[in-house]
């Protein structure tokens, strides 16, 4: 099996440094939405974003431990934390998938990266391309009206 050359290696690393900073980015973003809701169903809702935050805080600790592997330094930087500051749940839903959906990208992107020259690697965006997939099925069937089957339309 092929590995990574220097100039591969140095690409993956960059990109696992972007989905640190992305991670990092989703535990603020999940930990101020769990802060914004309110009404009658605020304590499932906060629980599941404070879950979100935290396993966020562990993607990015999982992709810091891969650029040390590699021999990188781990970003100190974290991805944009605009908001909409709309802050009914729906709100907090979408921008939540596009969020996912961002991730999602970059580990797509770290997958077609290292196919064939990185097994370890190559597992964990696998894994993690699933991880964020179940996420956004997750969050698509929170943003659909109670009895609708077809999945949420942005």
């Amino acid at each position: 099996m092929a590995s990574l050359n220097e100039q591969e290696q140095q690409k993956v690393i960059k990109t696992l440094n972007r989905i640190m900073e992305e991670e990092l980015a989703g535990v603020v973003k999940y930990t101020h939405y769990s802060l914004m809701v309110f009404g009658y169903n605020r304590i499932p809702i906060v629980s599941w974003l404070k879950g979100n935050a935290s396993e966020g805080l562990t993607h990015a600790h999982q992709a810091g431990e891969f650029v040390t592997m590699l021999g990188g330094h781990p970003s100190l930087k974290i991805g944009s934390l605009l908001e909409t500051e709309q802050h009914d749940i729906g709100d907090i839903l979408k921008e939540s998938l596009h969020h996912e959906n961002k991730v999602l990208d970059i580990y797509k992107s770290l997958l077609s990266m290292v196919e064939g020259k990185s097994v370890v690697i190559e597992e964990y965006a696998r894994q993690m391309i699933q991880t964020e997939e179940m996420h956004l099925d997750e969050v698509n069937k929170m943003l659909r009206k109670p009895g609708d089957i077809e999945p949420f339309k942005a």
